[in-house]
């Protein structure tokens, strides 16, 4: 009688399982054979008590055996029965196929999936004047002013995060970057910017 066989046609014991799935380790076809009678039912009624269809459950479950064929060689009687494993691996792959029904697919015309525009020549060319000026502006105004807009401006920090960050009142902020504006715009012309 092979391992594969159940003598008594009786439930198998905890060691019979475990040594279907040994024998799977070894390529045994018939353990394999024995291991899939037992537990493809099994998982799949395990599957839809988890709330998975019938046509998914008896999916996962012919997919959760033949993990459990490939990955007999992993099984280690000492850490957990066969049946602990073999169900384990069951709800691991339930939760992946969650998982992967959860995830939005990607929509083509989403704009942030879009190519960047690449940018006309004389845009550009005014942007870069436009840059430079911005620059050479900031230079004329106190080293305090100039920090509060790289840090509202650069670092995107709201007028109360940079108060708190600077050590100073929320209303010296708000005057030091109203100040600085004016002197900014009486750089430049009205179209400018």
């Amino acid at each position: 009688m092979t391992q594969a066989q159940n003598d008594s046609g009786a439930a198998p014991s905890r060691e019979q399982l475990d040594a279907w799935v040994q024998g799977c380790a070894r390529a045994d076809r018939e353990c394999f054979k024995a291991l899939f009678t037992y537990y493809a039912p099994r998982v799949k009624g395990y599957l839809k008590r988890l709330a998975t269809d019938d046509a998914a459950a008896e999916e996962l479950a012919q997919e959760v055996l033949l993990t459990v064929w490939r990955k007999a060689g992993q099984f280690d009687p000492r850490q957990a029965s066969a049946s602990t494993w073999i169900f384990r691996i069951a709800r691991n792959r339930r939760i992946d196929m969650a998982r992967r029904a959860n995830k939005p697919d990607l929509d083509a015309d989403e704009p942030m999936l879009q190519p960047v525009e690449t940018e006309a020549p004389d845009s550009a060319a005014h942007a870069r004047d436009r840059e430079a000026r911005v620059h050479e502006a900031l230079k004329l105004l106190p080293d305090d002013q100039v920090r509060l807009l790289r840090l509202a401006f650069f670092d995107g920090l709201s007028h109360s995060e940079i108060a708190e960050q600077e050590g100073v009142a929320l209303g010296t902020v708000k005057s030091r970057i109203r100040l600085a504006f004016g002197k900014l715009r009486g750089q430049f012309d009205p179209g400018d910017i």
